[in-house]
């Protein structure tokens, strides 16, 4: 798949990691003055729930979606409804065990998406999102808050599928395209921080690209029992794979991949729920000081990850 990743300017994308992610997220709730719009799997911090009712409060139009199945997003959909914020559960679908494990905040012209939930200690994971300014992306990710607004209040009408920076899953399967587009596409280098590994397509795509002579390199969550099978068909097949050395109660949360100047993050596990049950939000970027940022980041967690 060729890359339609959208252009931008110096500054108008910005890689953020682990706990200095709430520092993006809380200023933009608190310096917004037309919309704040939040899709969170996990929505257990009290700041956050406060800084959305202040934004209410202060003429500011607020609007969340949660996921019903997390007890802490029960809680504070109640908290929101007393603050008088608008929030809508999304109608998961049950039969297929599906989950809204989306996680997206939208500011007034900014929007910051991947795979950090608002959870009270979300914060000790390792995780990443993207922040960006660019108006193409910003675009369809309102778009896609506004598409589960509406089926949240019982309205579906899902977006059509789209070729771009923006991918979602349930409805479509744009993520799998833009994984396996970037992983095909791959000659040079690869390089993931996974927390939930066992897409077994992905995991043969993997081994492929090492086959075509790149760098592949992969760091898994000790914590996930499903890792253990991929590790070892991941290394069967020549790809280098470690351990990611996470303290007791700490997460490698992350689902990120470089795939030569391309960076891949967002919600969605590399799993069969993840890339086709679950509604998931991804987003890629070409931007070079975020490529830069993750790689310098991945090299120091590699070197410190045991094999």
């Amino acid at each position: 798949m060729a890359r339609v990743a959208a252009a931008g300017v110096a500054g108008d994308v910005r890689l953020w990691q682990d706990a200095g992610i709430f520092t993006v997220v809380g200023d933009l709730i608190r310096s917004a003055q037309r919309r704040v719009m939040v899709e969170m799997y996990e929505l257990g911090r009290v700041d956050l729930v406060q800084a959305l009712g202040a934004a209410h409060d202060r003429a500011v139009d607020v609007r969340v979606i949660t996921d019903p199945t997390v007890q802490a997003s029960r809680a504070s959909a109640v908290r929101l409804r007393a603050l008088g914020v608008s929030q809508r559960a999304y109608p998961i679908d049950d039969t297929r065990h599906q989950i809204d494990h989306v996680k997206l905040l939208i500011a007034d012209g900014e929007a910051v998406v991947g795979g950090m939930n608002w959870g009270a200690h979300s914060d000790r994971n390792h995780d990443y999102v993207l922040e960006t300014r660019i108006a193409a992306e910003v675009g369809r990710l309102s778009a896609i808050f506004a598409q589960d607004w509406a089926l949240a209040g019982g309205h579906p009408s899902p977006l059509a599928a789209a070729l771009g920076a923006v991918a979602q899953t349930a409805p479509g399967d744009e993520i799998r395209r833009m994984l396996e587009g970037a992983l095909l596409g791959a000659t040079h280098r690869v390089l993931a921080e996974v927390y939930t590994l066992t897409d077994a397509q992905v995991t043969a795509e993997l081994v492929i690209a090492h086959r075509r002579g790149a760098d592949v390199r992969v760091v898994l969550d000790p914590n996930q029992a499903y890792n253990l099978h991929a590790a070892v068909m991941l290394r069967a097949g020549g790809v280098a794979v470690r351990w990611y050395p996470v303290p007791r109660g700490v997460l490698l949360h992350a689902k990120i991949g470089l795939f030569d100047g391309v960076l891949v993050l967002g919600s969605a596990n590399w799993t069969v729920s993840g890339l086709g049950v679950n509604h998931e939000l991804d987003i890629e970027t070409l931007d070079p000081q975020a490529v830069g940022a993750y790689g310098s980041r991945f090299e120091s967690d590699w070197a410190r990850s045991a094999a």
